[in-house]
């Protein structure tokens, strides 16, 4: 399942280096944001195109192709940085203290390892492409830059990883109820009390601005 998470902030080095990387996954989440305008837009330009004087636009399948990657993969580091991505916490949400940061470092450990493995395959897909020019089978774009999209990302989410390592690893260590640059998952309890609480104090403010009106 996926869960609403926050992230805990100090003066540690855990914590800037968590909030320097936090930056590049947020700029990088921006740009597959851009991507899927843009790739909108096509869509658009290439319906109306076809529909209104029989003329869409060359190539659109290719670009469609090259910009999957970007879409895809771009955001990959930022949703595990806010535990954002789909995951099975049927056992793990029972835990408490000790044994829960040890199962989160665990299952850290295990992403890290299929990461690096892709990390090491899509590189080398990258390098292939380059070294032999390969390219769309339409208009003839370089495929190599898409594909290199793959293994940058990964790295990016390769280097959170290592962050949550390190934090888990702290969290167990000091037996930390409440560790900083970890998502800490709420539970469906404590997300709903807490959107309550949103919206009453929108309520509330609303209530206030009226009061005020002359």
């Amino acid at each position: 399942m996926t869960g609403q998470a926050r992230v805990l902030e100090d003066q540690s080095g855990l914590s800037r280096a968590d909030r320097l990387l936090f930056r590049l996954e947020a700029a990088l989440n921006l740009t597959g944001g851009v991507a899927i305008f843009l790739l909108v837009g096509l869509a658009t330009a290439n319906v109306l195109g076809r529909w209104l004087f029989d003329l869409p636009v060359t190539g659109y399948v290719d670009w469609v192709e090259q910009a999957m990657a970007f879409i895809a993969l771009l955001g990959i580091a930022y949703t595990q940085r806010l535990g954002g991505h789909i995951r099975m916490d049927i056992v793990v949400g029972r835990l408490r203290g000790r044994l829960l940061w040890l199962a989160e470092l665990v299952s850290v450990v295990l992403m890290l390892l299929v990461t690096l493995v892709l990390i090491y395959g899509s590189y080398r897909h990258f390098w292939r492409a380059y070294d032999i020019g390969d390219s769309s089978l339409d208009i003839n774009l370089p495929t190599w830059p898409a594909k290199l999209v793959v293994p940058f990302a990964l790295t990016v989410l390769a280097l959170r990883l290592v962050l949550q390592l390190w934090g888990y690893a702290r969290a167990l260590r000091r037996n930390d109820p409440a560790p900083v640059a970890v998502p800490l998952v709420e539970t469906a309890a404590e997300a709903a009390a807490l959107e309550a609480r949103a919206v009453l104090g929108d309520t509330l403010r609303s209530q206030g601005d009226t009061d005020t009106r002359p």
